[in-house]
C-alpha cells in the first residue's frame, strides 16, 4: 500500500493547525448562549426556586461546528463552575444511542466517585445526582439523542449547567431555548479556509474564496475538507477546487460533496482504507485496526492515518498511543462510500479481520501477564512482532486506551444477533486481558456488560448452554461484588438452563454455585445439600479432584453451623481424596483445615498431630504462606497448653518464613477470568 495519502509533493499540514483554526465567529450565538445562564426561568418567574440545572441547547447538523461552539463556550465559563468540567457523548459515531446506564457510570468515573458494579440504569442516574448535589459543576452532554437521555442525567442542583448537544430540539425539557447553528458567516468561512489552507491563495483571489465558502453552505466540516484538500495540493487554485464543486451534481450536504471530492482524489489503497474505517467500532481506529480493514502493514497503516489527520479526515485522540477518531458527521457518509464501492463479502470479511486481529491482541496482552507460564511464554514467542508488547505495563496502557473501542467491538460481534465462534473468542479474550491486568472487582462494570451482550443473545436465539455460562459468570460478579442474593437467583437460573441443555458441567457447577451463595447468606443446611447433590453428580462421573474439594466445601458448612463431627468426617474424605490424586498443595490445606476442626471440637491433642502433618505437607508444597500460618496456629495450641518454649519456636519459625517471603520477588497470582469455552476453570474457591 501507498505510504501516503496526500501527493507526496503536497504540504503536510500539521494537526494542531487544523484545529486551531477550527473556532471562528459564532459571535452572536455565544453572546445569546453566555445570556441564557442568567436568564430568569420559569420557576424563578413564579416565585419558586429552579429545582435543576439550567440547560443551554445547542441544535445544529453533524458538520455544523456544534461541538466546536460547545467546547468554546465551556472553556469561556469554566472558571464559574470550581468543580469542574465533565463531558459525555450520548450517541455513537454511527448514530446509536448510548444507554444511560454506560454515560451514567463514566460520568460517575470522571467525579472519581463510587459506580456500583451491575447496579441498575436508575440506581446509577441517582447515585450520579447525589454526587453532583451541593457542589457547581458543568456537563457538556454531546451528540443527545433525545430528551430522556438528558434528563436521566441532569443534577437536581441549580447552581450546575448543562450545555446540551442535538441534531434538534429536546422537547420534554422544560426551559429550553435551542440555540439553532446554521453555516458560517462568510468572512469567518474564508478565514477558516485561510487558515487551512494558507493565506496566499486566498488572498490572490477573494471572490474565488468566498465563491469556495458558499459552495460549502459555510459548513465547518466542508470548509476543513476543502482546506485540507487545497493544502495537499499547491499547485492548485482556490478556483480549482470551486469548479469542481460546482460540477457536482449529486444531491446531498455539502460536506458528503467535498468529501467524495478528497475520496476520489485519493491513491485507490488510501481511499479504500478511508472507505472501511466505517466499520471501526465506536469510530475509533488504530493502526492495528486499519491494518486488519485494509489488508496492509501495520507502519503502513499509521502513516496513511497520521495523512488522514493532515487533511481532516480523522481527529487525533489522546497522546499516549496512536489512536484516531472518524469524525461523527463523517461516519455516515463513508459508510455510505463503502456500501457504493465494496461488495457485501468483502464488507464482511474485513470486519472478521478486525475483529480477529483484536482477539490476537487480546492474547498477547494476557499472555504477557503469565510470566510464570512456559506455555504461555512459547505461545508469546509465537506471536509475530508486530502483535507483541514489550512489557506488562505496556499492554495495560493499551488496554486502557483501546478499552471503548474494545467493548464497541463486543458490541459489533454480537450486533447481528447471532454468537459466532468468533464472537465467542473475543468476549473471552476480552475478560481474561481485563480481569488479568486490572482485577475482577475494578473490571466488573465491564464484565457485566460483556456477559449481558452474551446472555442477551442466548436468550433471543433460544441457545440454553450459552445462557448457562452467561448466566454463570454474571453469578460469579455478582458473588464477587457482594450482590449474593442475585447471585443466587442467578445460579438457580443457570441450573435450569443447564439441565435444558444437558450439559453436565455447567449443571454440576450452578449446583455448587448455588451452595457457596447459600454458605454466604448463612444458610448452612441449605449450604450443605447442594454441595452434597453437587458431590453425587461429580462423583458419578468419576471426577475425582473436584469430588475431593467439595467435601472439603460440605465441611465448611457443617463447621460454621457447629456440626464438627460432620465437618470432621468430610474433612478426613477430602484429605484421602486429595492423597489419591496426587494433590500435595490442597492436601496441605485440608490437613489445615481439619486440625482447626478438631481444636475447635476440643480435641487439642489431635489437633498438634494433624497440625504437624500439615505442616510437612505445606513444605513440600513449597506454600510458605501457609507453612507460616500453621506455626502460629501451633504457637497458640502450644501457649494454651502451657508449653511457652514451643510456642516461642513455632512463632519464630513463623516470623522468619515470612520475612524471607516477604523479600523474595513475585506477583500475586491473577484469576484466569470468565469465559465462554464454558469448560474452563469456574473460579469458585
Amino acid at each position: 500500500m501507498t505510504d501516503q495519502a496526500v501527493d507526496t509533493d503536497g504540504v503536510r499540514l500539521s494537526p494542531d493547525v487544523v484545529m486551531e483554526a477550527r473556532f471562528l465567529g459564532r459571535t452572536r450565538e455565544l453572546k445569546e448562549l453566555r445570556a441564557d445562564i442568567e436568564r430568569a426561568g420559569l420557576d424563578t418567574l413564579s416565585g419558586r426556586k429552579a429545582p435543576r440545572a439550567r440547560v443551554l441547547l445547542i441544535a445544529g447538523r453533524p458538520g455544523s461546528g456544534r461541538t466546536t461552539l460547545g467546547e468554546e463556550l465551556v472553556r469561556q465559563v469554566a472558571d464559574r463552575y470550581p468543580d469542574g468540567v465533565l463531558r459525555a457523548r450520548l450517541s455513537e459515531t454511527d448514530g446509536t444511542r448510548v444507554p444511560v446506564e454506560r454515560s451514567a457510570r463514566e460520568l460517575l468515573e470522571s467525579l472519581g466517585a463510587p459506580a456500583p458494579a451491575g447496579a441498575a440504569e436508575d440506581d446509577l442516574a441517582e447515585a450520579l445526582r447525589t454526587a453532583l448535589a451541593g457542589g457547581r459543576t458543568l456537563l457538556l452532554l454531546d451528540d443527545a439523542a433525545d430528551a430522556e437521555q438528558v434528563d436521566a442525567l441532569l443534577p437536581d442542583n441549580p447552581e450546575c449547567l448543562v450545555v446540551a448537544i442535538s441534531q434538534g430540539p429536546l422537547t420534554g425539557i422544560c426551559d429550553v431555548r435551542p440555540c439553532t447553528l446554521g453555516g458560517l458567516d462568510t468572512k469567518s468561512a474564508v478565514e477558516l479556509l485561510s487558515g487551512i489552507a494558507g493565506p496566499v491563495r486566498v488572498t490572490v483571489d477573494p471572490r474565488a474564496a468566498e465563491d469556495l465558502a458558499e459552495r460549502c453552505q459555510g459548513e465547518p466540516a466542508a470548509l476543513v475538507l476543502a482546506g485540507g484538500w487545497l493544502a495537499a495540493r499547491p499547485q492548485a487554485a482556490v478556483a480549482d477546487l470551486a469548479r469542481h464543486l460546482h460540477a457536482e451534481t449529486d444531491e446531498g450536504t455539502a460536506t458528503g460533496r467535498v468529501l467524495r471530492l478528497v475520496h476520489d482524489a485519493l491513491p485507490a489503497p488510501a481511499a479504500r482504507m478511508l472507505r472501511l474505517l466505517s466499520l471501526a467500532p465506536a469510530g475509533l481506529a488504530d493502526p492495528h485496526t486499519a491494518s486488519a480493514l485494509a489488508g496492509c502493514t501495520v507502519s503502513s497503516a499509521r502513516t496513511t492515518l497520521d495523512d488522514f489527520v493532515s487533511v481532516g479526515l480523522l481527529h487525533p485522540v489522546g497522546a499516549s498511543l496512536p489512536q484516531y477518531e472518524v469524525p461523527g458527521c463523517l461516519h455516515p457518509l463513508l459508510k455510505r462510500l463503502a456500501e457504493a464501492h465494496e461488495r457485501p463479502g468483502e464488507l464482511q470479511l474485513a470486519r472478521a479481520r478486525m475483529l480477529e486481529r483484536a482477539v490476537r491482541l487480546l492474547q498477547s496482552c494476557r499472555a504477557i501477564t503469565e510470566t510464570d507460564s512456559p506455555q504461555a511464554r512459547e505461545k508469546l514467542l509465537g506471536t509475530p512482532r508486530s502483535l507483541r508488547f514489550s512489557s506488562p505495563r505496556d499492554a495495560a496502557d493499551w488496554l486502557r486506551v483501546r478499552r471503548p473501542a474494545l467493548l464497541a467491538s463486543a458490541r459489533l460481534a454480537v450486533a447481528d444477533g447471532t454468537l459466532d465462534t468468533l464472537a465467542r473468542r473475543l468476549m473471552s479474550q476480552l475478560v481474561r486481558a481485563m480481569v488479568a491486568h486490572f482485577g475482577t472487582q475494578a473490571a466488573a462494570g465491564d464484565l457485566y456488560g460483556i456477559h449481558h451482550l452474551v446472555l442477551d443473545v442466548a436468550e433471543r436465539r433460544r441457545l440454553p448452554r450459552e445462557q448457562a455460562a452467561a448466566l454463570l459468570n454474571l453469578g460469579d460478579l455478582d458473588a464477587r461484588t457482594g450482590r449474593t442474593a442475585d447471585a443466587l437467583a442467578r445460579y438457580r437460573a443457570a441450573l435450569d438452563a443447564g439441565r435444558a441443555a444437558n450439559d453436565s458441567y455447567a449443571t454440576g457447577r450452578a449446583t455448587e454455585s448455588v451452595g457457596g451463595a447459600h454458605l454466604e447468606l448463612g444458610d448452612f443446611d441449605r449450604a450443605a445439600d447442594w454441595f452434597g447433590r453437587s458431590l453425587a453428580e461429580r462423583l458419578a462421573r468419576g471426577e475425582r479432584a473436584d469430588a475431593a474439594r467439595l467435601y472439603g466445601r460440605i465441611a465448611a458448612a457443617h463447621t460454621y453451623a457447629g456440626r464438627y463431627g460432620e465437618a470432621l468426617r468430610n474433612w478426613r474424605a477430602a484429605v484421602a481424596g486429595h492423597r489419591r490424586n496426587g494433590d500435595v498443595a490442597a492436601r496441605a490445606r485440608a490437613l489445615s483445615e481439619l486440625a482447626r476442626v478438631q481444636e475447635y471440637a476440643g480435641r487439642p491433642e489431635e489437633s498438634l498431630r494433624t497440625c504437624r502433618e500439615a505442616v510437612e505437607w505445606a513444605r513440600r508444597a513449597e506454600d510458605t504462606r501457609l507453612q507460616a500460618a500453621l506455626h502460629l496456629r501451633l504457637a497458640d495450641t502450644f501457649g494454651r497448653l502451657g508449653d511457652p518454649a514451643s510456642a516461642a519456636l513455632h512463632r519464630s519459625s513463623a516470623e522468619r518464613m515470612l520475612e524471607e517471603e516477604a523479600q523474595e520477588p513475585g506477583t500475586d497470582p491473577k484469576h484466569s477470568g470468565d469465559t465462554y469455552e464454558i469448560r474452563s476453570p469456574s473460579g469458585q474457591d
